[in-house]
């Protein structure tokens, strides 16, 4: 039981991540119509979004103390953190939180980059084919990709969680295993509950505020809404940078769990469609559902056991599902009846 249980908590913060880049590009879908392979690119740059804060907490004060030399007679360089050099413990604590202080710079930088790829790009080809929307979502992705490339690196830049959540949490103690049956690291705990906060956030937003139905409503049937004298538009590219927010929120968090690099975007996006085809398209409860389960899924599969058994399966665990359902039912698990089934 506690094996299980290990694998279960294993699969909730992948499939947290899984779940909020699939219910971004579900908003999309949903109320555009765009299928965007430039999401997964927006959840890496808000992954980019620590990196770059990190970098310029860290951004150093040297002086030279005569009293300490090198191994050459000449006097050694003191490096501080400018923060901490100005604020003392205070600015060292900053800089030790600088992946949560990430998300106060994201919120903006990430909602300004989903309204400019909305108004830039993405609404001329609202009434194009799906195919076109692939295939100039994807070129876009892979610009951003090597613009991040050009400023980072190729090479992954560690990211540390703060020092308060970098230990490990006895989880059996807490429902009645004994312990260190089932120690589970802290970040990815903090990283699920960050998930759960997120996606309430963006359903209560859609369900108990007017700006919400409106958006419902246009999901539904755009043209009636846009007859009624409402500028859909205009919301529907809130609703695209809202999107680009959540992609990269999830993203900032994730750095502490998995170090960025420039591609890490293009290898959550494909996993991320299969989630939202599995959940049913423009099904957002789907999309979360989905995500969830698939991570989970993938978590067990990766187990020595069952690698054993079957090698490579938790490779391939992710599009096997989504086949079979697929097969029995086309339109996802909780897709609208038509969608994906002519």
């Amino acid at each position: 039981m506690d094996a299980i249980l290990l694998q279960v908590l294993n699969g909730l913060d992948k499939g947290g991540a899984y779940a909020l880049i699939a219910l971004g590009l579900t908003i999309i879908f949903g109320t555009l119509g765009v299928v965007n392979f430039a999401h997964g690119a927006l959840f890496m740059l808000g992954a980019f979004c620590a990196v770059a804060v990190k970098s310029v907490l860290s951004l150093e004060k040297v002086t030279l103390d005569p009293t300490k030399t090198t191994a050459w007679g000449t006097p050694m360089e003191i490096r501080v953190p400018y923060i901490e050099a100005w604020f003392g413990d205070f600015g060292a604590t900053v800089l030790d939180f600088s992946v949560p202080i990430s998300i106060i710079i994201a919120i903006p930088v990430m909602l300004l980059i989903g309204v400019a790829m909305e108004r830039g790009l993405i609404r001329f080809f609202y009434k194009r084919p799906h195919a076109e929307q692939i295939l100039v979502t994807f070129g876009l992705a892979i610009v951003l990709q090597e613009i991040v490339k050009s400023q980072f690196g190729a090479n992954p830049i560690p990211q540390p969680a703060p020092d308060l959540a970098k230990g490990m949490i006895d989880f059996g103690i807490m429902v009645g295993f004994d312990a260190g049956n089932i120690v589970y690291p802290a970040w990815r705990l903090i990283y699920f509950l960050f998930s759960i906060v997120i996606i309430t956030a963006v359903f209560a937003f859609l369900q108990f505020t007017t700006f919400g139905m409106v958006v419902r409503a246009g999901m539904a049937d755009r043209e009636t809404v846009g007859l009624l004298g409402i500028d859909i538009d205009k919301r529907f590219t809130i609703v695209f940078g809202m999107a680009a927010v959540v992609a990269g929120l999830a993203g900032v968090m994730y750095t502490p769990i998995l170090s960025p690099d420039y591609h890490m975007g293009m290898d959550f996006l494909v996993l991320s469609f299969v989630v939202v085809v599995v959940g049913g398209m423009g099904s957002l409860g789907g999309a979360v559902a989905a995500g969830f389960m698939l991570g989970i899924l993938q978590s067990f599969a990766s187990m020595n056991e069952v690698k054993t058994i079957i090698p490579g399966i938790d490779q391939i665990i992710i599009y096997l599902i989504a086949v079979i359902i697929l097969l029995v039912r086309p339109r996802g698990l909780m897709g609208r009846k038509g969608v994906m089934e002519h």
